[in-house]
């Protein structure tokens, strides 16, 4: 291995111990989604009492906001392994089978992103959650024999960003429903003072609240930001992360004080300036700031519409007010201009 790809390997790793590091390890730990925790625990506190496998669990919501701890928590509350897995990673009906075949009594099996697995698979997926079988098929064609195998009872977490994508049988299968909101900025603060411990970073309550506003909602974003952050307050000052810092270092990385990103403001000063608010479709819009279109739609877009900058209409995306007044421009006019 050269040198240069030496150092990446020990970065990515470094990466990923700092990011279990700051997983909470059980929901005393876990900071917001009260009414999730709340009814979590009672489930849990439930299968523990009747020493079975808990109820499958759906975990909902955007990426960032802790389904994948959550998933970690589930099994460490029941004391049993966690098999981790995803949906991509499963594309045929063996791939399922040689997972599930070898899960022990109780075992918690994590499918992230759930609603991409394959369809067989899937299918497949139905029998095992409710009855905990699989039926292997042995030959082809008219000779083909289902030889059913019988699993020990295990626990499902599913999590997904698109719950509305998930096949009604399999979402049915589902015991208990998690749908995760996005954080306060309070409860972001919290975890960032929490990652701050963690970390050994010093870090000024009025720092980790900027921070939090910045945050848009997500404790991986905040995590990220606070580590950033550090590493300016390290290189620039005593390590100690101030107010005036803080502003710095997120300056430096261009998240403005609502949390846009150099895409988001470039997504808004296009839909504002080149097309004059709109309305413009998603495909434009993305080969004007030369990005993919998917990219927009699933970064860039959602963050947007829940700030209320931009508006998605039949037409095209919309700037609002908000947009025109978020980066100091005035509002056009005229009987072209739309504005919401």
């Amino acid at each position: 291995m050269h040198d240069e790809e030496l150092v990446d390997a020990t970065a990515h790793v470094d990466d990923l111990a700092v990011e279990g590091a700051l997983r909470p390890r059980d929901l005393s730990e876990f900071v917001g989604q009260t009414r999730v925790r709340e009814q979590l625990s009672l489930l849990l506190a439930a299968a523990q009492q009747r020493g079975g496998a808990a109820d499958h669990v759906l975990l909902a919501g955007p990426p960032g906001l802790g389904k994948t701890t959550l998933a970690t928590i589930v099994s460490r509350e029941l004391g049993v392994p966690l098999r981790i897995t995803s949906g991509p990673a499963i594309q045929h009906a063996g791939d399922l089978a040689a997972v599930l075949s070898s899960l022990s009594p109780g075992e918690v099996l994590f499918i992230d992103e759930i609603h991409r697995i394959a369809k067989p698979a899937a299918e497949m997926l139905y029998v095992a959650m409710e009855d905990y079988r699989v039926d292997i098929i042995v030959g082809k064609g008219p000779g083909a024999t289902a030889i059913p195998l019988q699993l020990p009872a295990f626990t499902l977490v599913g999590a997904t960003t698109r719950s509305g994508t998930l096949p009604g049988p399999l979402r049915d299968r589902f015991g208990y429903t998690a749908h995760l909101d996005f954080y306060e900025d309070t409860e972001l603060a919290s975890i960032i003072r929490r990652s701050a411990e963690r970390l050994h970073i010093a870090v000024a309550a009025d720092a980790a609240e900027l921070i939090a506003g910045r945050s848009r909602g997500t404790p991986r974003i905040a995590n990220r930001l606070l580590r950033r952050v550090r590493d300016f307050a390290q290189v620039n000052a005593d390590g100690a992360v101030s107010l005036q810092l803080a502003h710095a270092a997120l300056d430096l990385f261009d998240v403005d004080p609502m949390g846009l990103d150099r895409l988001d403001r470039a997504v808004l000063t296009a839909l504002v300036t080149t097309f004059r608010g709109g309305p413009v479709g998603i495909s434009t819009l993305a080969v004007a700031v030369g990005e993919e279109a998917s990219t927009v739609e699933e970064v860039a877009e959602p963050f947007l519409v829940r700030r209320g900058l931009i508006a998605r209409t039949p037409r095209g995306r919309v700037a609002t007010a908000s947009a025109y007044a978020h980066l100091g421009l005035a509002l056009p006019s005229g009987p072209q201009a739309t504005i919401f």
